[in-house]
């Protein structure tokens, strides 16, 4: 097992069931994506609201692209995962009571601590493992699979663990969004996993589909501090640097419109306007009480979230693509499973539902804990050109700028071209895991001739039939997957 994360840990916890565990990871509290998760866990567990309405909702944000299958199994098993975590005694707030966030049709997010659920969660986990002594944890990180006659068989790592043998490794590593300065996850959240992932030889799939949450802290000289999507569920507003509400002329549900459509909507105005966006969260009673992360996060930057407007912009937030693995978490390296935001399921499509990201972990951790061996995900022909690998790394700081740049809510296809180019390099292959996602996200993003759910291209905005697909890209060639459904 390497990571630990929500994914990771609960992959963990289920694991054990079948047999020893060796977990390779370490302490996620020093900075995690689950540690700083503010939304929710979505589930259909209020009266009135079903598992069949979520998948809707969860189909409907990935713009076409979503897998059925694995949507009907999230929203199917999201009860269930949230009765499991109550029996292990995690409480949720207001006894159990959802709230409403972007994208959603009913009240089905459940949050622990205000906005700090992902803490919350984590301290759990991080609990239950370090109490289950079918457990090791081995606080290191995982550099390289073992193979052998083409099935993996363990895994090495960085210290003094050396290599570990097993019967499967389950990645549960974390996603990409540190490739980007502007992002609010952990620095370290570079890609390795799916680096890992593609040098045993697996696929990755839908990597230009970057999630930017729009309202992340813009303050000159601070980090883009996440400001929860629940906060606008609740009834906060945005506004423009004249106190102007504008998104109701980009969407019929406003504030509440899917993650994609806010971001786009916050850069044209502030493009157009020249000036700056605000969420206005005054009107919300008790909201430093009721959303203490996101209260502090202003506070350090000298703001009141009761009291003043907060200066917001997009940053990237949540990394859509990875390895290309089926509804148990196989990949199409066999005895390599992943889970989590290192994985695509394809529950996603092109863009996330707020809050369904913890679910996913649960859901599909504990699915790759318990899977059987075998077939991982077919992906057809790839025999099209292949891709451009970096033949160098660039320093992480370069990385993070044409990211910001190029790679990020808008795109265009002459920039996404320079990026390639700027990134194949030269001289021996010596590429390290940010330019190789860098890499082959703009290749994605470039190869990607329509607009849909992240993916925008400002020289192709309109979305396409023929690329109702998921890409797929291997050391042998780029494919298409059609979507069903």
């Amino acid at each position: 097992m390497a990571g630990a994360g929500a994914a990771g840990l609960w992959a963990a916890i289920h694991a054990a069931d079948r047999g020893p565990v060796t977990l390779v990871a370490p302490d996620p509290s020093g900075g995690s994506a689950t540690a700083l998760a503010q939304g929710g866990i979505a589930a259909a567990v209020a009266e009135g609201d079903d598992p069949a309405a979520h998948a809707v909702d969860t189909m409907t944000a990935g713009a076409g692209l979503s897998d059925t299958e694995a949507v009907r199994i999230l929203t199917a098993e999201a009860p269930s995962a949230v009765a499991e975590l109550h029996r292990r005694g995690m409480a949720f707030d207001a006894g159990g009571a959802p709230t409403l966030e972007g994208g959603h049709s009913a009240r089905r997010v459940l949050h622990a601590g205000g906005d700090a659920t992902g803490w919350a969660l984590l301290l759990a986990l991080v609990g239950a493992v370090r109490a289950d002594r079918r457990v090791e944890w081995v606080e290191e990180r995982v550099t390289r699979l073992l193979g052998d006659a083409g099935a993996i068989v363990g895994a090495a790592t960085d210290g003094a663990g050396g290599e570990i043998e097993g019967d499967r490794v389950i990645l549960a590593t974390g996603g990409a969004c540190g490739i980007y300065g502007r992002r609010t996850g952990p620095d370290r959240a570079t890609g390795e996993g799916m680096a890992i992932a593609w040098d045993a030889g697996a696929a990755l799939a839908d990597l230009e589909f970057v999630q930017f949450h729009p309202t992340a802290l813009d303050v000159a000289g601070r980090p883009a501090r996440l400001l929860t999507e629940a906060l606008r569920g609740e009834g906060a507003v945005l506004v423009d640097a004249a106190g102007r509400r504008f998104m109701d002329r980009f969407d019929p549900r406003a504030e509440l419109a899917p993650r994609d459509v806010v971001a786009r909507a916050i850069v044209e105005v502030r493009e157009r306007t020249g000036g700056r966006v605000f969420l206005d969260a005054t009107g919300i009673s008790g909201v430093r009480e009721r959303f203490p992360t996101a209260a502090a996060s202003c506070a350090e930057a000298a703001l009141d979230l009761g009291a003043d407007r907060i200066p917001v912009a997009p940053a990237a937030h949540y990394f859509t693509g990875g390895a290309l693995t089926d509804t148990v978490g196989r990949t199409t390296v066999r005895g390599l499973f992943a889970c989590g935001e290192v994985a695509c399921t394809g529950v996603h499509g092109a863009n996330r539902l707020a809050s369904n990201s913890l679910l996913e972990a649960l859901v599909f951790g504990r699915r790759a804990a318990l899977a059987e061996d075998g077939a991982g995900p077919v992906v057809g022909d790839q025999g099209g050109k292949p891709p451009v690998v970096p033949r160098a790394g660039l320093p992480l700081q370069e990385i993070r700028s044409l990211a910001d740049r190029f790679l990020a809510v808008t795109r265009d296809g002459r920039e996404l071209g320079t990026v390639v180019e700027t990134l194949a390099g030269g001289g021996p292959a010596t590429w390290t895991a940010p330019t190789l996602v860098a890499s082959l996200l703009a290749q994605a993003a470039l190869r990607r001739e329509e607009s849909r759910g992240g993916h925008f291209r400002t020289d192709f905005p309109e979305p396409h039939s023929e690329w109702r697909a998921r890409q797929v890209v291997s050391t042998s060639g780029w494919s298409r997957v059609p979507v069903l459904g």
